[in-house]
């Protein structure tokens, strides 16, 4: 064999040894790139697992059972009205258990009054009202609450609107929000010691004692304008049941 003919087949061997190197060099690399594909996915999967159970960002943001809450901006302050975390379908008690003792159950109705129901679920499951006194009680008409001031003047930092419905004030132990005109419910409630002649259309009754009412009658009598010093019952805690 020439030296010629040498000469070509040693390049031969090299074109197809670099052709092997380069084949070897680029699957190397693909098997790199399935590998960093497969494990971007399941780290991107598990890191949003990890974020749908965890609080939204902010420092005072919190869960709910059916999502992310308004952040909280003040104590007991919200800065817009909840989501809907309720489900209207289903039946929602409320016991509330009194500071000085006795307690009393209240039936909501979610059919009749969902956004009502949905806020008084929403701030019951926050602990809202635990420790806020009824700071309005008076003879012969109502025990009002759910003013974490005391005043009579404070509410959650949000408002809703009335919602109307065929339930009527016909009857003790009738359950309905407190507000300073039309539209601007909050977090104030009053229960009726009697049947009263308000109108259905000043306020939304969302609710009615079916137990207890021996407790509502048994809170402390306070009128506000006339002993604005006194300190109203507290309420210990109020629970959340459903079936």
């Amino acid at each position: 064999m020439s030296s010629k003919q040498q000469t070509k087949r040693n390049a031969r061997r090299a074109a197809r040894a670099r052709q092997r190197l380069i084949a070897r060099i680029i699957g190397i690399v693909l098997v790199v790139l399935v590998v960093a594909v497969i494990a971007f996915v399941i780290y991107s999967t598990h890191q949003g697992s990890i974020t749908a159970n965890q609080p939204p960002t902010g420092p005072n943001s919190v869960l709910t059972p059916g999502g992310p809450t308004p952040e909280l901006v003040g104590t007991k302050q919200y800065a817009s009205a909840p989501p809907m975390i309720i489900d209207v379908s289903r039946q929602y008690f409320a016991t509330v258990q009194m500071e000085k003792g006795g307690e009393f159950v209240i039936q909501l109705y979610p059919d009749k009054a969902p956004l009502t129901v949905n806020s008084f679920v929403f701030l019951t499951e926050q602990g809202f009202f635990d420790g806020v006194t009824f700071h309005r009680v008076l003879a012969g008409a109502m025990a009002q609450g759910g003013d974490p001031t005391g005043t009579g003047g404070g509410g959650p930092g949000y408002q809703f609107v009335n919602e109307s419905n065929d339930l009527k004030f016909d009857q003790a132990g009738v359950v309905a929000m407190a507000n300073a005109g039309r539209n601007t419910n909050g977090s104030q409630f009053f229960i009726t010691f009697e049947p009263a002649s308000l109108s259905e259309n000043d306020y939304t009754i969302f609710g009615q004692v079916i137990s207890g009412m021996d407790a509502v009658n048994n809170i402390t009598l306070r009128d506000p304008t006339q002993n604005p010093n006194f300190t109203g019952d507290i309420i210990k805690s109020v629970t959340i049941t459903t079936k």
